[in-house]
């Protein structure tokens, strides 16, 4: 059983930056895919950006791409989602998803990929 913790969130102008951060508890944490979804009010829940179990291997929505950045520490259990150029767009909640596989495939897209999820971190950008 993983426990997931997202941290970070906040409010924030447009153009400016965040770092969230979600630590993991309870599981081999190099065996798991690690995931950022977003949901905003109103809407489905999202895919934002996902990372391979070492870390070698990084995905991104289109929306995100070269805005955001994701990157782990698997010495300290801990991934990272580094937002940059934050738009109101971007307004949401923000969550942590870890799934232990070895397969990397369009599926990693998919929130019914990932057993397990954190509670979620606000992010709202005001214009």
């Amino acid at each position: 059983q993983v426990q997931l913790v997202e941290s970070g969130g906040g409010l924030v102008q447009a153009g400016s930056s965040l770092r969230l951060s979600c630590a993991a508890s309870g599981g081999t944490f190099s065996s798991y895919l690690m995931g950022w979804f977003r949901q905003a009010q109103g809407k489905k829940r999202e895919f934002v950006a996902a990372i391979s179990g070492r870390g070698g291997t990084t995905y991104y929505a289109d929306s995100v791409q070269g805005r955001f950045t994701i990157s782990r520490d698997n010495a300290k259990n801990m991934v990272y989602l580094q937002l940059n150029s934050l738009q109101p767009e971007d307004t949401a909640v923000y969550y942590c998803a870890a799934e232990r596989t070895t397969t990397y495939d369009t599926s990693l897209y998919r929130e019914d990929s990932y057993t397990y999820w954190g509670q979620g971190t606000g992010v709202t950008v005001s214009s």
